[in-house]
């Protein structure tokens, strides 16, 4: 269905329209649903739903409508006021549509609304009244892990959130990083102390040159895993990965931010989902120094227990059970929900070139670091680094690491997990790992190969 964004006059009204919908946008909006609504084997085939959900973001805001077949609609985008207008075909208007108004939060940014209600046989209109204009995403998903068939709303602002733009307009680098105003410090008074007189980078020719290392703030980027409709690894007792790992880098984000010569930003600071390359690609953007994924794993026997890191490989996995990790949380686009024709393939124009062994040997670096540090407060699944695919990695030119806290899956780690005193203990490990990677490898002056995205 096309978008709409203004109106002309009709001369007469129309029954059960939206205010500001013309006679002729009212015909081509219906005309999508007309053979469902003559076909008995439409009518007869009725979708039956399951489950409505909203996911407010400043970013975006999702709204997600799973039935237990797919979902036939119809969308139309209207301006004065603006409004979201879904038709959903071969589906009655029951309490599970009933409840959908119910979960709109008033602190959520784009939607004022939504109403519901049957419109005429064998249809329901929803009517999303937004609060400023927004680029709407509609997309259907096919089932996948828990999920049945889901029709997305992705609500986008017209000018999307820039992360860059963000550090910039914030009175400090301690309140970019905290995402919030707080003491008006200026940049100048956060000292960057990290250095040394020379250090080594990797030249064209592939021999390592020796240049001045830069006296600067550096900028760590923390991807807290999963989210939103994608939760991640359940524990027995029902705890989501997403929470966890949201909670621990959050703690993290609060310690790297008070350190004099460090500023963290956060992939995401809430429930909702950021697709695997969004999160590489909001790293590029603020011109990140280091790349921290948190994670808590899970595997199918409950005894598995212990911290992991592991980085990205050029070639294969370093073990089968590094191959599978990688595999399920490459998945995590399938679960949490992409729409593949908005995708500009930016994960997969991102190819391994001459600047990604340099990358990849750093990454090695920082996990060592961090994983010696995990060792002082958690069993090591593995005493070693480990390497596999993994798509969150994938920045070129970005140190960047996949921290797996502990095994959500047994009992006992997944209770630690849980508590406050122990997510603290390893932001303060992942934290030393942080300043003892920075101590040998001190950062260099900015220099970026080019954007892909």
């Amino acid at each position: 269905m096309h978008t709409q964004t203004g109106f002309g006059a009709e001369p007469e009204p129309l029954m059960n329209a939206e205010p500001g919908v013309t006679r002729r946008d009212l015909l081509k909006f219906a005309g999508a649903t007309l053979a469902l609504l003559v076909s008995p084997v439409g009518r007869a085939a009725a979708t039956s739903l399951l489950a409505v959900r909203v996911w407010p973001a400043a970013e975006y805001t999702r709204v997600t409508i799973e039935g237990n077949s797919q979902l036939k609609y119809t969308h139309l985008l209207v301006t004065d006021p603006h409004r979201l207008v879904v038709d959903l075909e071969g589906v009655e208007f029951d309490s599970v549509l009933q409840s959908l108004p119910s979960k709109v939060l008033d602190s959520d940014p784009y939607i004022k609304l939504i109403r519901a209600g049957r419109n005429r046989p064998g249809v329901v209109r929803l009517v999303v009244e937004l609060k400023s204009e927004i680029n709407p995403q509609v997309f259907t998903l096919a089932p996948v892990g828990n999920y049945g068939h889901r029709l997305v709303l992705d609500l986008y602002p017209t000018t999307p959130v820039d992360p860059l733009l963000a550090l910039i307009e914030k009175s400090s680098p301690m309140d970019t990083a905290a995402g919030q105003t707080g003491d008006a410090r200026t940049s100048a008074d956060a000292p960057a102390q990290i250095a040394r007189p020379e250090t080594v980078d990797q030249a064209p020719n592939g021999r390592r040159a020796t240049r001045p290392a830069a006296n600067r703030l550096v900028t760590i980027v923390l991807d807290p895993g999963h989210g939103g409709e994608d939760p991640g690894a359940v524990g027995s007792r029902g705890s989501f990965e997403k929470n966890v790992t949201l909670s621990i880098a959050r703690r993290l984000k609060q310690k790297i931010d008070a350190e004099p010569n460090m500023r963290a930003v956060l992939t995401r600071d809430g429930d909702y989902f950021v697709p695997l390359g969004q999160r590489v690609t909001r790293a590029r953007r603020v011109q990140s120094d280091l790349f921290v994924s948190i994670h808590a794993d899970a595997f199918v026997r409950p005894d598995a227990r212990g911290s992991s890191v592991f980085v990205l490989s050029e070639s294969g996995a370093s073990s089968s059970a590094a191959r599978w990790l990688a595999q399920k949380e490459n998945d995590a686009d399938l679960i949490g929900g992409v729409n593949l024709a908005k995708q500009d393939g930016h994960l997969a124009r991102t190819l391994l070139d001459l600047s990604q062994t340099a990358t990849i040997n750093d990454s090695v670096k920082l996990g060592k670091a961090v994983l010696n540090e995990l060792g002082d407060i958690n069993t090591l699944h593995k005493g070693q680094v480990e390497q596999a695919g993994f798509a969150v990695l994938k920045a070129p030119d970005i140190p960047s690491i996949l921290v797996e806290t502990a095994f959500i899956s047994n009992p006992e780690e997944e209770q630690r997990l849980n508590d406050d005193a122990y997510q603290d203990k390893m932001a303060n490990a992942i934290l030393k790992g942080l300043r003892r990677y920075f101590r040998d490898n001190p950062p260099l002056g900015r220099t970026r190969i080019a954007q892909l995205d």
